[in-house]
């Protein structure tokens, strides 16, 4: 049996919204296959944007009033997405809202964007809070994307995703194990933004300026990199561990050091649990400087998808999320979020 569905994923880098139609089935030897049938990112207004970006900053009555519009902003895109491709074949959309707070050692994460008022929008069945479940019942609520790369792109050694931060799923000792590795866009496009640029394309800021030692040193002995997994970043993170670093240095060259910075986080977790080879994908895969940077530190291969693949992994694996929702199998892994146990999350309206 087919099942058709709509995965919606908005990323901490602020950079769009991403709607991926797809279809998944078990195959006869019991393996989840999946084919992306229709894909596209919308890209936020400059209000959306700052409206996202700022919601942090928002009265609880404000983040309340965002959540309903937000909502909204999801149905009417995702309606669009259905008529812009004459779609028939549309069983459920999976939402996964966007994050204004990440603080799961108080038991709470908050995404906005209410499914029912997505589903107003459609007249479909909506699957949205995947996270909250998760905190509730100990864990980080994150990463959640480790289940799809167990089941649907278990081919490769590891997964990595290159967004707003970076995370990693991987087999270790027999378990799936994921974890925020370090912020990547939502500080580079921070930065790019200060010397006139939406993102430093291809690296080339970063590529074309010195490095300050004593910074990447500073950023590199942060308390969080030493920490074991199951652990998880959020944007009150950076807010207080990485932008008091910078102070009056110039951002060309705090974009070239915390970009060696990123690059070497993430080297670092490869060689520690020497990993073969891994997928990459998220928007900072086209960063040729910084995928240049961690090469030149491991041996691990670095496997680079399509584009396809690269911009809409993690909102095909929210559908992916969704079709084991609707069937009531686990759909979020204890071994990757900290959580009590596997479980399957996720609000059905």
């Amino acid at each position: 049996m087919n099942f058709y569905a709509l995965g919606l994923m908005s990323g901490t880098s602020l950079d769009g919204l991403d709607i991926c139609h797809a279809s998944f089935k078990k195959n006869a030897l019991g393996k989840w296959t999946f084919e992306i049938l229709h894909a596209a990112t919308f890209p936020y207004s400059k209000t959306w944007e700052n409206r996202l970006r700022n919601a942090i900053h928002l009265t609880s009555l404000e983040i309340f009033e965002l959540h309903t519009e937000y909502g909204f902003y999801l149905g009417e895109k995702a309606k669009q997405f259905i008529e812009n491709y004459d779609l028939k074949e549309v069983d459920f959309i999976a939402s996964h809202g966007h994050t204004v707070f990440h603080q799961p050692h108080k038991k709470f994460t908050v995404q906005i964007g209410d499914g029912r008022a997505i589903k107003m929008c459609t007249d479909v069945p909506v699957i949205y809070d995947f996270r909250s479940q998760d905190v509730l019942m100990g864990g980080n609520g994150a990463p959640l994307v480790p289940i799809g790369d167990e089941l649907l792109f278990s081919e490769y050694n590891a997964c990595l995703n290159i967004g707003g931060f970076s995370n990693i799923s991987f087999k270790d000792k027999g378990k799936r194990i994921a974890f925020d590795i370090c912020p990547v866009n939502i500080v580079l496009n921070h930065l790019a933004k200060i010397l006139g640029k939406e993102y430093d394309e291809n690296g080339d800021f970063a590529r074309n300026s010195n490095i300050n030692e004593n910074l990447l040193n500073s950023l590199n002995a942060i308390p969080y990199y030493q920490e074991s997994p199951p652990k998880s970043l959020g944007i009150e993170w950076v807010t207080e561990n990485i932008l008091p670093k910078f102070k009056a240095e110039n951002p060309a060259v705090i974009l070239a050091t915390f970009t060696e910075h990123v690059a070497t986080q993430i080297a670092q977790v490869f060689n520690h649990y020497k990993i073969n080879n891994v997928l990459f994908t998220g928007g900072g895969t086209y960063n040729s400087y910084l995928i240049e940077r961690i090469q030149s530190k491991t041996q691990t291969k670095i496997m680079i998808p399509t584009p396809e693949i690269i911009d809409f992994k993690e909102a095909l694996i929210f559908a992916f999320m969704g079709v084991l929702k609707i069937n009531n199998i686990n759909n979020v892994l204890s071994s990757a979020t900290g959580s009590l146990r596997d479980h399957c999350s996720g609000l059905l309206v």
